[in-house]
């Protein structure tokens, strides 16, 4: 039988299948049912600042209402400290799922103010999660801002938070670096244990009835994972030994989790898979998985691991500016769109 067991950030998992930020993992009934079906791991979805902020603004701004105009209003302001944040809320969910698995649980945060990344992080490592996921997601839409600086902002919040803390932290990043293999390998340097591949930033559609942009969303699809493939296959030689490589986006089988390995990742996440699905799902994937590396003769994950990398394929160029020319060659027309033959 296959030895499924992986290792990420540090942490000894049973196979290399976790389940990714999710609105629904803060739930304790489907986190067990997670860990039940064989998730290895489980990402809390993002505690955002903004939502600390508004919260506690409007709160605010709720019990100020009308003391102006009666000054006794003032003696029946209750202590705020009474009422528990959208911060207080996460720290006490982290704490939950510790007790209701025996799995890693890893916070997931997105931050927006330099000291805001590590203080939050502090309460969450705190509170008893595993390891820290930083969501490096932002729109740089500042044209007066450069590439650069946009960067060097990120490698220092990286620094700083992983140099305050005691668990591993891993960062979830975007594809749109200018240079993102050099990206992700100071990201690294700066330290992080690992690198998530890759943040889907969900675009804004247009309400047509009310002129203004909405809100909508729509899962992944396997294609999807054809992105973070290439990527992880580029930077597995580097980081081999060094720092973890999670792939996630458009895992959805077995299939697509072994593909995920044979460029190098150490875990293969999902999270539109088990929306879609249900938290059961895990153990489809582990099956399939596992049928897959048997009947191919893998003794271990950790052998199927990277054999399919930049550094070992025999055409590292397919992984770059070659992929590119052979995929548009690749197309054949459909035979009922085929044009027909003239008449003679």
């Amino acid at each position: 039988m296959t030895d499924l067991s992986t290792t990420y950030l540090g942490l000894s998992l049973r196979s290399p299948l976790v389940a990714s930020a999710s609105p629904h993992n803060r739930d304790l009934d489907h986190a067990r049912r997670l860990e039940a079906a064989g998730a290895a791991a489980i990402v809390m979805p993002s505690l955002f600042e903004e939502e600390v902020i508004h919260e506690e603004t409007s709160l605010t701004h709720a019990l100020e209402a009308g003391s102006e105009h009666f000054a006794e209003a003032l003696d029946y302001f209750p202590d705020l400290g009474d009422y528990p944040s959208a911060r207080d809320r996460y720290v006490a969910s982290v704490d939950g799922l510790k007790n209701a698995v025996d799995i890693p649980v890893i916070a997931s945060l997105n931050a927006t103010h330099p000291g805001s990344w590590v203080s939050y992080a502090h309460l969450l490592a705190d509170a008893g999660a595993d390891a820290v996921e930083l969501n490096l997601y932002h729109v740089s839409a500042d044209p007066l801002r450069p590439a650069a600086e946009v960067e060097e902002s990120d490698l220092e919040t990286v620094a700083e938070v992983a140099g305050a803390l005691s668990v591993p932290v891993a960062v979830k990043l975007s594809p749109y670096y200018s240079s993102f293999a050099n990206f992700g390998l100071r990201a690294v340097e700066a330290g992080a244990a690992g690198l998530v591949l890759f943040n889907r930033f969900y675009q804004p559609d247009l309400d047509l009835e009310e002129l203004a942009p909405a809100a909508r969303i729509s899962l992944s699809q396997p294609w999807e994972l054809r992105l973070p493939l290439r990527w992880i296959a580029i930077l597995h030689p580097h980081l081999a030994g060094r720092a973890s490589l999670a792939a996630t986006s458009g895992i959805w089988s077995g299939a697509d989790a072994v593909k995920a390995l044979l460029v190098g990742a150490d875990v293969a996440m999902m999270t539109s898979a088990l929306l879609h699905h249900g938290a059961d799902h895990v153990a489809a994937v582990e099956a399939e998985l596992a049928a897959w590396l048997e009947a191919r003769g893998y003794a271990s994950v950790a052998e199927a691991r990277g054999s399919v990398s930049y550094a070992t394929t025999d055409d590292p160029g397919a992984f770059e500016r070659a992929n590119y020319i052979s995929t548009l060659r690749s197309w054949t027309t459909p035979p009922d769109l085929a044009p027909s033959s003239p008449a003679s």
